[in-house]
């Protein structure tokens, strides 16, 4: 099969031709019909995430076929299509399993990290943390809800019932959590980078009642606020812009170090929290919803050879939305 395969962190990604994986005990084999590309990706192939598998294909927003079962695998069935996320693999013993809490499990295994993911013609995946994907959905405008849209949503859940709701950051989450917010009655808020006028346009076009400066003033006080940029220096930009009782949840599994700030800004009963990875639950949850919303997805669509590029322009803010690689 064709793969982008990644050596070494700091490295560019190498077009390879690899065997095709056959699948183990539990798990099935996705012919990859489309791959989102995420900034997680981007943090992996920078070595901004410690110790991936190496060599690795990356990518775990994957929409594919079923086209093998290995020994025991019977919850779907060959020709399915089904969605593979992050979360690839957890042990179901330790105390976070045990409490519910898989996206914190001491032993996970992610998809795009330490298995090999979407980034090629083929993939394999333990089935229990395979989701079908709800009909109505092509291929392309699927594949960002796997990662942007799960981890947009349990911010979402995380934030509360916020009716002011600001958004730094406003890319292929963001996108789609608007969306959703929207559909909840919630008000948005766009923070974008200073002098990005496109950003700013896309986020008014996609339901924001306002869209300005990262680092500015918000028009008046948030509930809560959601940061999807992985720039530190957002987090006291943010817990300046929400009133007392409000929540700042960090969205990022990556984020450059976070400026020292005045006790004030915390104060006032305002909680600073992050959101890690995610649980099968929010998968089944969020794919319930978004078809009821309806969550539309923007795509920009990359052939498999060209995904370098595609990570270079989500790396300098150039994609409207989601980018998403396609097999040849």
């Amino acid at each position: 099969m064709q793969a982008m395969v990644l050596d070494a962190p700091g490295r560019p990604l190498r077009p390879a031709v690899l065997p095709t994986p056959r699948p183990g005990a539990g798990q099935v084999l996705l012919r990859v019909r489309s791959c989102g590309i995420c900034r997680t990706d981007l943090h992996v192939v920078d070595g901004e995430l410690p110790m991936p598998k190496l060599p690795l294909v990356p990518g775990h927003q994957v929409v594919g076929t079923v086209t093998a079962g290995g020994e025991g695998a019977a919850r779907f069935r060959v020709g399915d299509r089904v969605g593979l996320a992050w979360l690839g693999w957890t042990c179901g013993e330790c105390r976070a399993c045990r409490e519910g809490r898989e996206n914190l499990c001491e032993r996970a295994r992610f998809t795009g990290y330490q298995l090999d993911g979407g980034f090629a013609e083929y993939v394999v995946a333990d089935e229990r943390f395979c989701y079908p994907v709800p009909e109505g959905y092509p291929d392309l405008q699927a594949a960002p809800l796997l990662c942007a849209g799960l981890i947009g949503y349990r911010c979402l859940q995380h934030a509360g019932p916020a009716g002011r709701l600001g958004l730094y950051g406003f890319g292929a989450a963001a996108h789609i959590v608007v969306q959703v917010a929207r559909h909840r009655g919630q008000r948005v808020f766009a923070f974008v980078r200073s002098g990005d006028e496109a950003g700013r346009l896309f986020a008014l076009e996609m339901g924001a009642e306002w869209a300005g400066d990262s680092l500015g003033p918000a028009p008046e006080p948030l509930d809560a606020a959601i940061i999807f940029a992985p720039a530190g220096e957002l987090v006291p930009a943010a817990l300046r812009a929400v009133r007392p009782g409000g929540v700042v949840v960090c969205g990022g599994i990556h984020m450059s170090d976070i400026p020292s700030f005045p006790y004030e800004l915390l104060w006032g009963e305002r909680s600073l929290r992050s959101v890690a990875n995610l649980t099968r639950r929010d998968g089944e949850e969020f794919l319930a919803l978004a078809p009821e919303v309806p969550v539309r997805t923007h795509v920009e669509v990359y052939p498999l050879e060209q995904a370098g590029m595609a990570l270079e322009r989500l790396r300098g803010g150039r994609v409207r939305g989601a980018a998403v690689l396609v097999p040849s």
